[in-house]
């Protein structure tokens, strides 16, 4: 990357498809902003970078790019291969980590203190955070997976009590659905997940819970 390029990544602040880090401090923290970019829609990790764009420079290229390409082998699973490039700028070296988004969602973080893979965590990108995804989007990103099974679509009564209710709450949450149709979460779960991968509906991220909404008008 050319400095002029990196100068004006670094001036449009972090973002979504942009994080900054000083410094690498262990390979469990930068594999889950890795992880984050992959399960979203990609994006550049910059290594060298104060939190307000300030450019510090990193010490040894060689430790840090060892210690990425350590966080994507064996903290991610499946494995991400990111492309990595130390830019100059101002004099000082900048690691530059371009994370494509994955076919493979969704990727998860592990450590050395999970040993069950059912609890490795994925993450997933929220404007400028990077934030544990909920067991729904999970399950939404399992869906978009390349392997994944296309998904047939059967509209029944609880489907539709749900198409009425939305046209006048405009969301609902999982909990809200199996008190409105009266099952249990896990199935009210399952079902708005179907529908996302479907097409019908989309998940939304919140600070206190996920949320589903209609994509487009749909006649019930």
């Amino acid at each position: 990357m050319k400095p002029r390029d990196l100068k004006e990544l670094i001036e449009q602040g972090e973002s979504t498809t942009l994080e900054f880090k000083r410094k690498i401090s262990s390979p469990e923290k930068i594999a889950k902003e890795i992880t984050a970019f992959a399960n979203t829609i990609g994006g550049y990790l910059l290594i060298g970078v104060d939190d307000d764009g300030t450019i510090r420079g990193i010490e040894s290229e060689k430790s840090d790019i060892d210690l990425v390409e350590h966080a994507c082998r064996f903290h991610i699973s499946p494995p991400i291969e990111p492309e990595i490039e130390v830019a100059n700028i101002y004099d000082l070296d900048v690691l530059v980590v371009y994370v494509a988004e994955s076919p493979n969602k969704p990727h998860k973080v592990s450590d050395d203190s999970i040993e069950h893979e059912s609890a490795l965590r994925a993450y997933i990108r929220v404007g400028e955070k990077s934030v544990i995804a909920s067991r729904e989007m999970t399950r939404v990103l399992a869906g978009t997976n390349v392997s994944s099974k296309p998904v047939t679509l059967s509209i029944g009564d609880k489907e539709r009590r749900l198409f009425v209710y939305l046209e006048t709450h405009e969301k609902v949450t999982v909990k809200e659905f199996a008190t409105l149709v009266n099952i249990s979460v896990r199935r009210a779960e399952r079902l708005l997940v179907r529908l996302v991968k479907a097409g019908v509906m989309q998940i939304h991220v919140d600070t206190a819970h996920d949320y589903f909404t209609l994509r487009g008008k749909l006649k019930v």
